[in-house]
């Protein structure tokens, strides 16, 4: 199923569409899109984020090591590692991260469960890029997530705009690393993966409207990831999405 024009809709009825996709991207992860010991939990609130997915730690058990393998030697499950099978991107990039400039307020990011948040996914929605402030508050918090240590994925749906002429992912990426992104005419809708650390790494894929969504890389360490299956729960939120909408989303 090709990603659809959700500039076609206002933001409210995207929205519902929105949280479809938030539930059963979290569905997918805690049915064994992720390694035990870990869970995913949809539109948690953070004490200074409010991410749409987060990926969650339980303490005391078992986890893979870096390399894809648990403490007994047998491998992860739903786990992949860059050194065995780097995420497919149609870019990738490497940098060292900048710090965000001195006075600007750190993320304190905690979840109420006292598991250790490792990850969050990110889906777009029009109000991140309804204005100046809107716009500068999501980069610089995903910026945080970054600086703090979480492993980032950041799903856009919608093409740049006057606020974001390259896409979301290049204003993140230039303000965590000072370098730019060209985001390619063809392909002006943004999917991006984020490993956190000193060394930023990132890894990204671009569609458009039409195409089939690639599965994007969920990082859980700076080497060990999960495929987030982006086209398969898109599906299951358009299965379920009223009709009449749908038909006016499709043209039909």
């Amino acid at each position: 199923m090709p990603i659809h024009d959700w500039t076609r809709v206002k933001p409210g009825i995207y929205h519902h569409f929105h949280g479809r996709w938030i539930f059963s991207m979290a569905d997918a992860l805690n049915v064994g899109g992720l390694p035990k010991g870990f869970y995913a939990l949809a539109e948690q609130m953070t004490r200074t984020f409010g991410p749409d997915v987060l990926t969650l730690e339980r303490p005391g058990v078992e986890q893979p090591h870096a390399n894809g393998t648990a403490q007994n030697g047998s491998p992860g499950p739903g786990t992949q590692t860059l050194t065995h099978a780097r995420p497919k991107a149609r870019f990738e990039a490497k940098e060292t991260r900048i710090p965000l400039p001195k006075g600007q307020r750190k993320l304190a990011i905690r979840h109420s469960s006292d598991h250790r948040l490792v990850a969050l996914i990110e889906l777009v929605s029009p109000g991140n890029k309804a204005s100046t402030h809107a716009f500068k508050s999501f980069v610089e918090k995903a910026c945080g997530v970054l600086e703090a240590g979480l492993h980032l994925l950041v799903i856009d749906p919608f093409p740049p705009g006057k606020r974001d002429p390259n896409g979301v992912h290049a204003a993140v990426w230039h303000l965590a690393t000072r370098k730019p992104f060209t985001l390619p005419s063809d392909k002006p809708l943004t999917l991006a993966s984020y490993v956190a650390g000193e060394e930023l790494t990132t890894f990204v894929n671009t569609v458009a409207v039409g195409d089939p969504l690639p599965d994007m890389a969920l990082f859980l360490d700076a080497d060990t990831y999960v495929n987030v299956p982006l086209e398969a729960t898109y599906q299951t939120a358009w299965q379920t999405f009223p009709a009449e909408w749908r038909e006016v989303i499709t043209g039909t």
